[in-house]
């Protein structure tokens, strides 16, 4: 292991790992109390659609995912305030919306790009300086607003109604957990690619529910699981050779499948 860590390549993903598991595991807690499990497959196609406008345009693929993740981000929070249809419908409307028109820039866009398929099924061990510059950023934001919101975000986590009579901005603080989410998404398809991400916001909580009885123990070991998915998928997809970003999903849903197999043996 040692050895590993001399290469700069492997120390640039074994820092955008720790990063990306901390800020995901905490994300995660939210997202599985909050029962929102699909916003993460929603999300991550809009930032499908941002990547592919880029690449049309001849730009930065991950700041135009990040201005296009964000817009939709707000649309789906808006109708869901404002509209008559539940939020799951307007993300499920978006995520083929989105869809369909990445594909359609790919296609008008009449050339092939390797780099596409960096972005849709990732790869830690690629990771730039740059792109571990963006994570660092983002990272460090989505921490430091998370912590200063911590409380106002649980209490909107569990009763999004008592929290508004209660004075807490829950419209507000609902749009802001949403652009959280989509920033985190963006600079995490780098590490597991717009097919896997969604996995990394709901597995890691979801196996921490498994572990523990309420959410003070839950967030610590949906941090843990994270970190031990990542940074274990790291590990064997450089030792066995094998495509990263799915090493890491089948890492966590191993250790969720023992989760539950721990849970239900106790009882």
């Amino acid at each position: 292991m040692i050895e590993l860590l001399s290469y700069q390549f492997m120390q640039r993903a074994l820092a955008a790992g720790i990063i990306i598991s901390l800020v995901c595991g905490i994300l995660s807690f939210f997202v599985v109390l909050r029962r929102l499990s699909f916003i993460g497959v929603g999300l991550s196609h809009a930032a499908f659609g941002g990547v592919a406008l880029g690449f049309f345009l001849g730009v930065e693929p991950t700041w135009t995912a990040i201005g296009f993740c964000v817009a939709i981000a707000l649309l789906i929070g808006m109708i869901k305030h404002k509209g008559k249809i539940q939020e799951d419908t307007a993300i499920g409307i978006f995520f083929a919306a989105n869809m369909a028109f990445g594909i359609m820039l790919i296609g008008l866009s009449h050339r092939y790009n390797v780099d596409l398929f960096g972005y849709l099924f990732g790869n830690i061990l690629a990771i730039t300086a740059y792109d571990l510059k963006m994570i660092t950023a983002v990272g460090s934001l989505v921490l430091v607003i998370t912590a200063l919101f911590f409380k106002e975000l649980l209490f909107c986590s569990f009763d999004e109604e008592m929290a508004g009579i209660c004075s807490v901005p829950a419209v507000p603080l609902n749009y802001l957990f949403m652009v959280l989410l989509s920033l985190v998404i963006v600079v995490s398809i780098k590490v597991v690619g717009i097919v896997l991400v969604s996995a990394l916001l709901v597995i890691p909580a979801a196996a921490g529910r498994q572990f523990s009885s309420n959410y003070r123990a839950m967030l610590p070991v949906s941090v843990l699981v994270g970190l031990l998915s990542t940074l274990g998928g790291l590990f064997l997809s450089y030792r066995f050779d094998l495509p990263s970003g799915s090493t890491i999903v089948l890492l966590a849903t191993l250790i969720f499948g023992l989760s539950f197999l721990w849970e239900h043996t106790r009882k």
